[in-house]
């Protein structure tokens, strides 16, 4: 027993001594953040009274049932949302063995034998030499054992600290993930209605300009249109013939990056999609709180601030090893050569190690491994201020682009109507030999422009919604912020 006591007196120094951790307190970095985005009166002012976007769930406000449930299979089906919960998985279970380490650790072992000594060897010629010399032996054992590395300093408390914030980095990516496949399918779902329409424009133009070029046909056959009429004609039949197949090309693409977003064989929704429907009209996008509130909804930001604090508190598991490493451990277990024995007094074996673990000599490693841990710190922390301002220069670009292509499509919408009548009145023209051919393909260029320009803006009008829920990190509940 008097053994004992040293160790005991040890190991209440020791408790005494917890809590000297080392390394810098973690604060989290101040951001300075404007009042209002540039872009948020402009888009403010689009907001109906009567109208409301849920940003949790804001594809619903498209009102487009074949969008909410391409999107709601996205997030159920995508497999780079499946690889981002296996990874929370995995830094779930780091920090419960981060837990663990912090705690004394235990184990039972048993064991049983049987030895048959040769009498060939030294150790048989001797014992052979012995009266009462078994060469068979038996060995019976069963031992409790335990140990436990006393954390003095804070290294396994430090990292204890950096796989809980890894651990919420990982859930924060994965939210991060799941608004980015959410957006990424309405995205792609808006582009393939814009390039069916685009095909529409196409088709209904290549119609028009093939009756074009059989009327100036039959004009050149009978003596009233030039040939160069007739080529001029037969050339923008062409020129519209061939923008089919590179619209019906970025189709084929569009609709089968859709189906590797939700997670299917490409061609999938195919029949789904085939029927012609109008590009969804993008609905009220408020602002949601502003730029001090987007430090709290953004997933990434958060992810990045989680990393951040991850990378402090190694510098403190670093710091750590400058000083000593002590632990305890010990073992009562019972041994015998028969089964019989086992639980006897005589059987009973115990041990009991104090240790110490000091990189005394080592100290020019531990000042390289703490600049490296301080590097790595300085590098969370400039990815973490530069996620901060790319996120504010996501919600302005899709701010932009919302209000800016919606005012370009009401200004193309309303230069198309022109440009028809325009159209038609130079065709009318022409056939009173009142204008030149040039002046009717002319104005039928000028309104497949528009018209595609018309559809092209609609569409960058409503990605740019899109863009703006992703921007404001809508499709999640953020956490309450805590004192």
């Amino acid at each position: 027993m008097r053994s004992v006591r040293p160790i005991l007196t040890a190991l209440g120094g020791s408790l005494l001594l917890a809590g000297c951790a080392v390394g810098p307190r973690y604060v989290a970095p101040a951001s300075m953040q404007p009042a209002a985005f540039q872009g948020e009166p402009a888009v403010e002012a689009r907001i109906s009274s009567a109208e409301t976007v849920d940003l949790v769930s804001w594809w619903h406000a498209f009102n487009d049932p074949l969008l909410t449930s391409l999107v709601e299979r996205g997030l159920a089906q995508n497999l780079d949302l499946q690889q981002a919960s296996a990874r929370v998985v995995q830094a779930r279970a780091a920090l419960k063995g981060s837990n663990a380490a912090l705690m004394p650790s235990g184990q039972v072992s048993g064991q049983a034998g049987e030895v048959y000594q040769s009498l060939e060897t030294p150790i048989g010629r001797i014992g052979s030499a012995f009266p009462k010399f078994e060469r068979s032996t038996e060995t019976y054992e069963l031992n409790l054992g335990a140990s436990w590395e006393i954390d003095l300093f804070g290294g396994r408390d430090a990292a204890r600290d950096a796989a809980r914030a890894d651990w919420q980095a990982s859930q924060a990516g994965a939210v991060a993930a799941r608004l980015s496949v959410a957006a990424q399918v309405a995205d792609t779902y808006v582009a393939i209605r814009m390039l069916q329409a685009r095909l529409d424009v196409a088709h209904a133009q290549l119609d028009t300009q093939q009756r074009l070029v059989d009327l100036v046909a039959l004009q050149y056959r009978n003596g009233v249109s030039a040939e160069l009429q007739l080529r001029q004609a037969e050339g923008a039949l062409a020129q519209v013939r061939a923008s089919v197949p590179a619209l019906q090309n970025e189709l084929d693409v569009a609709m089968n990056a859709l189906d590797v977003l939700i997670g299917v064989q490409p061609g999938t929704t195919r029949t789904e999609l085939a029927d012609l429907a109008p590009i969804p009209h993008a609905p009220s996008v408020s602002a949601a709180g502003g730029p001090t509130e987007l430090l709290r909804r953004r997933p990434d930001i958060i992810a990045a601030e989680r990393t951040l604090a991850a990378a402090n508190a190694r510098i403190g598991g670093a710091v750590s090893e400058y000083y000593p490493k002590f632990s305890l451990s010990g073992l009562l277990g019972t041994a015998s050569t028969a089964t019989g024995g086992l639980f006897t007094g005589n059987a009973t074996q115990a041990n009991g190690i104090f240790g110490l673990r000091w990189r005394l000599f080592d100290f020019g490693r531990v000042d390289a491994e703490i600049k490296a841990a301080k590097g790595r710190n300085a590098e969370a922390l400039a990815a973490y201020r530069l996620t901060v301002l790319r996120a504010s220069q996501d919600v302005e670009d899709a701010f932009s682009t919302l209000v800016q292509q919606e005012a370009r499509a009401a200004a193309l919408v309303q230069g198309e109507g022109s440009l028809s009548r325009a159209r038609e009145s130079s065709m009318a023209a022409y056939k009173g030999g009142m204008a030149s051919l040039i002046e009717v393909l002319d104005a039928d260029r000028r309104l497949l422009e528009t018209r595609d320009g018309a559809i092209q803006a609609q569409a960058a009008a409503v990605r740019g919604a899109i863009a703006s829920f992703r921007a404001l990190g809508g499709g999640w509940n953020p956490p309450a912020t805590s004192g």
